[in-house]
């Protein structure tokens, strides 16, 4: 049988994995410069912890965990009719009750509700996990990828969105990407809700909205009427999606479209007060009214990150969720968080061509094998090197020059260090800068002036 994987799933290259890690420590960098302290919970939570906190959409994508013993000839009636529940779209507690997390929001919440009374709050915490979801898979989108995510939780504070926004702002910055930081707030949509018959038309509204870019606004328009939301709603939430202009003059616009609505006006000076208190530079912050979030714990700001110069889905996002550990029983705990989408990032940073070129290799010099004592002798060098954080390894045995040259290109390794019998006797070596041609002698004494031209 040809071997394959699940689709949806990648195996990682050495050369993709040093590019993976370059945005992990870069991105952990910023999450530590900022104050917060690293988290890692299961792969799998219990089904009803991760039911019905991510709307309609997100339940379908959940990856459950069949029951293990379901062969058991004791549960062979309770198996075949918790089957029969799962072919009618239901879950049953006989065939699963655990299933891989789809991100890592809803697990910090059951954490915090867990363990609050030995956590000192404001808690910031970061996780860097992988999650699981069952969508179709395409290019930015895939069944099994990572999180990088920030949460503060016991504070309400607006400080913590702007914050979070420089958060974003630093860690683009140190990896080169250009990016466009969007913002909405959650109230507004509920404003907007409410102007079009109430609360209970929230879900229905953010759904279809966060389509609007995949779908267009007429389809919106369609799926809003297939939800039961009359022409004159649908207007409404047509013109509250054509606000066009600079932030301010967007703010304005649905000002206007939603006056007398107070948690509109609570929702819009929270807006205010960031665009007033961020000064971001090369104009990354925008305000964004189409802006939804299809996730259904979000209560105040949200967040969303695209690239520029790149055709690719958000490489960001997150929001306030004043109420989301209320889910565990512990209700009035406010909490906002932000999540980088590494493998979009690392897709536009390739795309790009903005990894160092560092990355591409994992040795940085090459001792040659020219024999039993030679190879000793340049063993022992290469150990001192190596306590000087200098990457080395030793051809694996005695080979003609082209063959361990050509190891050396096809591994990038930029240095390459000759020891023969008559440097040996001469406690001497010689290095090679592949890249410029040039070869120097050393004495194996003067170490530090081999660390030197090394590092240059």
């Amino acid at each position: 049988m040809k071997p394959s994987i699940p689709q949806g799933t990648r195996d990682f290259s050495a050369e993709v994995v040093r590019k993976r890690n370059y945005i992990f420590n870069t991105i952990r960098s910023v999450f530590e410069l900022y104050g917060f302290e690293p988290l890692e919970t299961p792969a799998m939570e219990n089904l009803d912890t991760l039911m019905g906190k991510y709307g309609e959409e997100g339940d379908k994508l959940i990856f459950k965990v069949l029951n293990n013993g379901l062969d058991n000839p004791n549960k062979k009636e309770k198996t075949e009719a918790g089957f029969q529940q799962i072919l009618a779209g239901r879950s049953d507690k006989n065939i699963t009750e655990r299933a891989l997390r789809y991100d890592l929001t809803i697990p910090f919440a059951r954490y915090i509700a867990m363990n609050h009374g030995q956590l000192t709050f404001p808690f910031k915490r970061y996780q860097v996990q992988p999650v699981w979801r069952a969508d179709r898979p395409q290019r930015g989108r895939y069944r099994e990828f990572y999180q990088c995510d920030c949460d503060i939780v016991g504070s309400s504070t607006l400080m913590n969105e702007l914050e979070l926004i420089q958060i974003y702002n630093s860690a683009f910055d140190k990896l080169r990407v250009d990016v466009e930081i969007k913002i909405n707030n959650r109230k507004i949509l509920a404003s907007l809700a409410e102007k079009c018959g109430g609360a209970d038309k929230l879900t229905d509204i953010t759904i279809a909205i966060d389509k609007l870019d995949k779908i267009g606004l007429e389809k919106v328009k369609e799926e809003l009427a297939a939800r039961g939301l009359d022409a004159a709603q649908i207007g409404t939430i047509e013109k509250y999606l054509s606000v066009s202009g600079s932030s301010e003059e967007k703010i304005a616009q649905v000002k206007t479209l939603l006056s007398g609505i107070s948690l509109a006006e609570e929702g819009l000076s929270e807006l205010e007060y960031l665009l007033k208190h961020t000064n971001l530079e090369y104009g990354r912050l925008h305000i964004d009214f189409t802006l939804a979030r299809g996730l259904n714990y979000y209560t105040g700001t949200i967040f969303e990150v695209k690239a520029k110069n790149v055709t690719i889905g958000s490489i960001g996002g997150g929001g306030r969720y004043d109420d989301l550990t209320g889910l565990f029983g512990l209700p009035g705990m406010p909490g906002v968080g932000i999540s980088f989408g590494v493998d979009r990032i690392y897709d536009v940073m390739d795309e790009l061509n903005l990894f160092p070129e560092t990355l591409q290799h994992a040795t940085d010099v090459l001792f040659f094998n020219l024999g039993e004592q030679e190879s000793m002798a340049a063993f022992a060098l290469m150990q001192q090197l190596r306590r000087e954080n200098i990457r080395c390894e030793m051809y694996h045995e005695k080979a003609k020059f082209d063959k361990q040259f050509k190891y050396a290109d096809k591994k990038r390794i930029p240095f390459v260090v000759i020891m023969g019998e008559e440097e040996v006797k001469q406690n001497k070596c010689n290095i090679k800068n592949l890249s410029k041609g040039e070869q120097l002698s050393f004495d194996n004494h003067n170490i530090k002036e081999m660390i030197n031209y090394l590092r240059s």
